[in-house]
């Protein structure tokens, strides 16, 4: 068994696939980064300087809150609707770069296959001799 362990971890698709991992998780960092930081702030100062991390809804009729951290401490149930935002803005992100990165990358790898399809591939001797012995026997 730890032979074959051995086998499938040197495959290459197992190494790939753990620097994919490692790179998304190194990408994810990125775009959260780069939603809270920077895209957030512009959709809050069109939205008249609201903070979508803050948005919530307080499930619980009997007790007013200031803040989400403060209904969230007092064990209150709330609804983490601005978190909520957040986080389908941050996949929207990740998936538009994901799909921009692959459009690209096809573009490229289409450029790449009509380069060599026009490229002539020179005949080999042995089926230029062929022909001749083809030719030949025809007459």
């Amino acid at each position: 068994m730890l032979k074959e362990f051995k086998s499938f971890i040197a495959k290459g698709n197992v190494v790939d696939m753990a620097v994919g991992i490692i790179i998304g998780a190194a990408f994810t960092a990125i775009v959260t980064s780069l939603v809270a930081d920077i895209i957030n702030p512009i959709i809050g100062i069109f939205a008249g300087g609201l903070d979508f991390s803050a948005f919530y809804i307080n499930l619980d009729p009997t007790k007013s809150f200031d803040t989400m951290e403060a209904a969230v401490k007092a064990g209150a149930p709330v609804l983490k609707v601005g978190l909520f935002i957040n986080a389908v803005v941050n996949f929207l992100i990740v998936a538009f770069v994901v799909f921009l990165l692959v459009k690209n990358v096809n573009k490229l790898k289409d450029r790449i296959l009509a380069k060599e399809a026009a490229t002539p591939v020179p005949t080999p001797e042995n089926v230029l001799l062929l022909r001749e012995i083809r030719d030949a026997l025809k007459k």
